[in-house]
């Protein structure tokens, strides 16, 4: 085991689960094994809450959930701790530019996912990854006061790029700007970010920043790393996030997360 380290913080997609949104039997035993030598476990995502609720029961989780990036936390009951919203104005610019470039939105307020076509590309793959189904609507603005992310999405990896500078230009301060997938631009309030994540369980969990590990594979995660006090990126991270990571595990197809926490948290095993 690495000494020092009393916490370990596990992004979701891309990370704790497969590809195909699986969460393997040794992923399982490797959070067991965290339990087991008194190490607290705690996952975050851009999902919301009820879109991690399924992982729950098979990890025994009993630390707060971060959903949305931060801008939710979570009892393990479902039960809000904490929440971060986006002011109504930063929400309409959002949604406004979003549309203007041609890309679809969905909002996500309270604990409902709310989108125009239920039928839009990546809704019906959303929807089973989160175990819940949105709701169809014609006008966002009822739902504004309490958004908390709202989502920009297009198969059009570049034009994603496009808006999230002009958004990141439009909004200023007002929110966090950033790609959660190459198709998805997440836009949450500004204290919604995984950086954010770990001072809020370092502070809920009375464990030091420093001795707070993360491990992810997203542009999203880097504040993570940042923030904690040893950070793994997954093999299947794009060389920038590498970079900014302390160690690197082996991919999400090749059991990168219980490799990670073997090897580089627990001190067992070949490293990955």
């Amino acid at each position: 085991m690495i000494s020092g380290i009393s916490a370990l913080i596990s992004d979701v997609d891309g990370t704790l689960v497969t590809e195909d949104k699986v969460l393997t039997p040794r992923a399982e035993e490797a959070v067991r094994k965290l339990h087991a030598a008194g190490i607290a476990f705690a996952i975050t995502s851009g999902r919301p809450p009820r879109g991690m609720e399924m992982l729950i029961a098979p990890l025994e989780l009993k630390t707060p959930i971060a959903g949305f990036n931060g801008g939710v936390f979570v009892t393990p009951e479902m039960t809000v701790i904490e929440e971060h919203v986006l002011t109504a104005d930063a929400a309409k610019c959002a949604i406004d530019l979003v549309l203007e470039n041609k890309m679809d939105v969905w909002v996500y307020s309270g604990n409902e996912w709310f989108v125009r076509d239920i039928e839009a590309p990546h809704v019906a793959r959303e929807s089973w990854t989160v175990k819940f189904a949105p709701t169809a609507i014609d006008d966002f603005g009822p739902e504004l006061d309490r958004a908390v992310k709202i989502v920009g999405v297009s198969d059009d990896l570049d034009l994603v790029k496009r808006c999230e500078k002009s958004l990141q230009s439009a909004i200023g301060t007002r929110a966090s700007v950033a790609c959660s997938q190459a198709y998805y631009l997440d836009i949450t309030h500004p204290a919604a970010n995984k950086g954010t994540v770990v001072t809020t369980l370092s502070r809920l969990l009375s464990i030091p920043t420093a001795e707070i590990a993360t491990i992810g594979d997203g542009q999203n995660d880097v504040l993570m790393f940042r923030e904690g006090g040893l950070s793994i990126a997954m093999g299947n991270a794009t060389p920038a996030v590498q970079k900014q990571a302390r160690f690197v595990s082996a991919s999400y197809k090749d059991e990168g997360f219980a490799k990670a926490v073997e090897y580089y948290v627990l001190g067992e095993g070949e490293r990955p």
